[in-house]
């Protein structure tokens, strides 16, 4: 598995300062964790939280899932600490909180040389510089940070999300230019099922490659939702098929179920049984 197919269909929010969840992460289905000093940790336990955080991952024993730490921001009092507790850490990546151009990729960069960089796309300066901030060499990934966006734009989204669906679209053309993952932000209501199901099927069908999770109630349907179906798979093998057959005929093109099959389609066909793949390695 490389980044480049590493599954990130349910990335679950772990609160670095609850040893007993960051064990209990250990077992879950998620495929990639953030361990959250930031938002999920009040001001007076944030000391404690990044000893036991930085603990718990020299423990090891969460597998091949990605982890993402999440920092406090340059600004706060406490994200230098932080910087400084996770050098050498056993971690795929630091997530930085409100990053609002490539600048501020670049300052974490240059006191972090030994790991990936992932950007909360939060903030309207971030999302209107989401095309710089992705294209930075060190980028490795972008998560869309909703509830701070809806704050700053004083939106008041509805189910369909229309109102920061320009800034989700925005961010997630920006990370495709660059070839960087990028997740859906989170639903809040992790006791409707219902709800949630919905805005995966949204943002899997807007290109999303998974979504941020609040709660691990919230992973299996993530899973289902983000994962290529059997039916996606079996359409999959049949177009490479029919087109290697098509071009030992000296043919361009095929024809799967009525419909024309060009490279194109096998490159995404590829990619669907690569990610299905790349799954079944990271659950076996």
């Amino acid at each position: 598995m490389t980044q480049s197919t590493r599954p990130y269909r349910s990335v679950l929010y772990i609160p670095g300062s609850n040893a007993r969840a960051l064990d209990k992460a250990r077992s879950l289905a998620a495929d990639a964790i953030i361990f959250d000093l930031e938002d999920a940790v009040a001001p007076d336990a944030k000391d404690q939280a990044r000893a036991t955080l930085r603990e718990e991952l020299d423990k090891g024993g969460y597998g091949n899932r990605a982890k993402l730490v999440r920092i406090n921001g340059f600004e706060s009092r406490w994200g230098n600490a932080d910087i400084q507790a996770f050098r050498n850490a056993e971690i795929d990546g630091i997530l930085l909180p409100k990053v609002n151009s490539a600048y501020d990729v670049e300052t974490l960069a240059e006191m972090m040389s030994d790991v990936a960089i992932w950007a909360m796309m939060e903030t309207a300066s971030g999302v209107l510089n989401a095309k710089e901030i992705a294209a930075h060499p060190r980028l490795a990934g972008i998560v869309m940070g909703t509830n701070d966006l809806v704050k700053e734009l004083g939106a008041r989204p509805g189910p369909d999300r229309a109102e920061i669906m320009m800034a989700l679209q925005i961010s997630l053309i920006a990370a495709r230019a660059d070839g960087v993952p990028i997740v859906d932000g989170v639903y809040n209501a992790f006791k409707d099922d219902e709800g949630l199901r919905r805005e995966c099927e949204q943002g899997r069908d807007l290109g999303f490659d998974g979504k941020t999770l609040i709660h691990p109630a919230q992973i299996a349907i993530a899973n289902e939702v983000f994962a290529p179906s059997q039916a996606d798979l079996d359409l999959a093998r049949r177009q490479i098929a029919a087109f290697e057959e098509a071009e030992a005929a000296g043919q361009g093109v095929a024809v799967v179920d009525g419909k024309i099959v060009e490279n194109l389609h096998i490159v995404t066909a590829k990619a669907l049984i690569a990610k299905a793949d790349a799954i079944a390695d990271l659950e076996g």
